[in-house]
């Protein structure tokens, strides 16, 4: 069994790979590992995330109330999203969050990523939605965060950054590698033209190359309601098969009758 000290070195180590890989700047950022059923080990804040020793961890229970922390150190003020990740989702033992430069540029024009581009982004990630804005360190956050985190290990912060989680540190980690990645190839393929995108079909056929595989995690390939109603999945929908979408869709038919009522009154066509 891994030691507590050791959990804590791999944190600092985490830390110190998203900030040599400019997913982060000065203090930004965030890191938990979930060690039993009420602990949970996580960052301080106001710190560089590149620059951490093991005795700047904090530890925090299930509620966020403070169990250990050095002199000088308190937990991460985004603890509330990590707990309500944790909360929802009893698969999850580590949570990350980052300000990756492509992956949170897309968030900042309000992009979700969910063209399918690579085979690797379409069976290992699927979609990567976003989290409606909330003010930092308050429960706007974890609320935003809520509506997505039964779908998908991946999400967007809008005019944030991104938050990825999985069962263990390094696959948390691995996804906000991922993410980035994803974030840039589409980003430079629409500098070249655009992107071409797999058909529905081929998609399908990814997913299927997924459940075969038999990966865990939530996934379109899986859990995505339009995937599950027989309907074009996030990838085919921009990432609007939240459990709002239906509420959306509605919407969008209420406006277009309703404009073509007014454009006919109009004698306009």
């Amino acid at each position: 069994m891994v030691s507590e000290y050791e959990i804590k070195k791999q944190i600092c180590d985490i830390g110190k790979r998203i900030y040599d890989r400019n997913m982060v700047a000065a203090n930004d950022g965030n890191i938990s590992v979930k060690i039993n059923d009420n602990e949970i080990l996580c960052t301080p804040t106001g710190v560089s995330k590149g620059f951490m020793t093991p005795e700047y961890i904090c530890k925090v229970d299930t509620k966020g109330n403070i169990i250990q922390a050095n002199p000088g150190y308190k937990p991460s003020s985004e603890i509330k999203m990590h707990l309500r990740v944790y909360e929802e989702r009893p698969d999850v033992k580590s949570v990350v969050h980052a300000h990756p430069v492509y992956a949170t540029s897309f968030a900042i024009a309000g992009i979700p990523l969910t063209q399918p581009i690579m085979p690797e982004a379409v069976i290992a990630l699927g979609c990567v939605p976003i989290a409606k804005y909330g003010r930092p360190s308050t429960m706007e956050i974890p609320d935003a965060v809520s509506e997505y985190v039964q779908y998908f290990d991946a999400v967007l912060l809008e005019n944030h950054g991104a938050l990825t989680y999985s069962d263990s540190l390094l696959a948390a980690y691995l996804k906000m590698e991922s993410v980035e990645f994803y974030a840039q190839l589409l980003y430079q393929s629409r500098l070249l033209g655009g992107p071409k995108e797999f058909t529905p079909q081929q998609v399908e056929d990814l997913y299927e190359i997924r459940r075969q595989f038999g990966m865990k995690g939530r996934h379109p390939a899986n859990l995505c309601p339009n995937t599950l109603a027989g309907k074009p999945s996030c990838h085919n929908c921009g990432g609007k098969c939240g459990s709002n979408a239906d509420a959306t869709a509605e919407q969008s038919e209420l406006v277009a009758d309703i404009t073509k009522k007014v454009m006919a009154q109009l004698g306009l066509k």
